[in-house]
């Protein structure tokens, strides 16, 4: 069993057990519940940012702590006046050291899209993620079979929030993409090996159909890669790591996004 197939066994029991703690009806009672979603898409596409995905991760199966007592709210507040275009953040307990109070800590202070970045893998988490205040959520191809995905993504989508299709591959991408999916993501991350190439990335890219909104994911961590990715037809990024390894993730986005941007206008490179 590789280290994906273990997270998401886990999940399907960590589902049952919050079903019996916190029934649907109960979920249906949040402050958050009617309120409609901020698109993550049209943020994304946005000529007044960055394109960035900031991302609130404590640690990660493969790197173990990263940041294991960041402050959400500072960290998130930073992240969006750094002019990232919106919010990641991780609600995994065991594995990556979130959980669903961080994203209504970030939801309380920012108006702005946010990513539930989690392994979805049944409808209660997508009632869940609209309960604390998400915008949108992540599908993993490669945790899910295609025809389950796609329900999944039709599931999320009547209730307002926005799906981010995360692939590794062709094969993936063909199987999954559905009318359904707002953004494509490619995981420049194999999340069975946690081995990472940013030409995952460039391999793909062409193979997404036209107009539909794609960001690079993981791995990232120089400007000028997002430079090139801007050129290879990406709208967005998911930064993550390169952030939270500094003891104020939101100063390290803040440079990061301002070399960016000057890397962008010495290149004339539109945003």
């Amino acid at each position: 069993m590789n280290i994906l197939d273990e997270i998401i066994a886990n999940k399907y029991k960590e589902v049952a057990e919050r079903k019996e703690l916190y029934p649907v009806k109960l979920l249906e009672k949040s402050l958050y519940f009617e309120t409609p979603c901020i698109s993550l898409e049209r943020y994304l596409l946005r000529p007044d940012k960055s394109g960035i995905i900031a991302e609130i991760k404590r640690k990660s199966p493969s790197k173990g702590d990263i940041n294991p007592y960041v402050s959400v709210e500072r960290t998130s507040i930073g992240y969006m006046q750094a002019g990232a275009s919106a919010l990641s953040i991780l609600t995994d307990g065991p594995y990556f050291g979130g959980k669903n109070e961080d994203l209504i800590t970030a939801r309380k202070y920012n108006y702005c899209p946010i990513l539930r970045k989690d392994f979805t893998v049944d409808e209660y988490q997508i009632v869940e993620a609209k309960s604390i205040g998400a915008d949108a959520i992540l599908l993993i191809a490669a945790a899910l079979e295609p025809a389950r995905l796609k329900e999944l993504a039709g599931f999320a989508r009547s209730f307002g929030l926005e799906v981010l299709l995360e692939v590794r591959d062709r094969e993936e991408l063909d199987a999954t993409l559905s009318d359904d999916v707002n953004v494509v993501g490619v995981n420049n991350r194999n999340l069975k090996d946690f081995v990472t190439d940013i030409n995952a990335s460039f391999e793909i890219a062409k193979n997404i159909p036209a107009g539909v909104t794609k960001i690079s994911e993981s791995g990232i961590s120089n400007p000028k890669t997002l430079v090139e990715l801007r050129e290879a037809g990406f709208n967005g990024f998911l930064i993550g790591e390169t952030f939270m390894q500094s003891s104020r993730p939101e100063h390290a986005a803040a440079s990061f996004i301002k070399e960016y941007r000057q890397l962008l206008e010495k290149q004339q490179v539109p945003a």
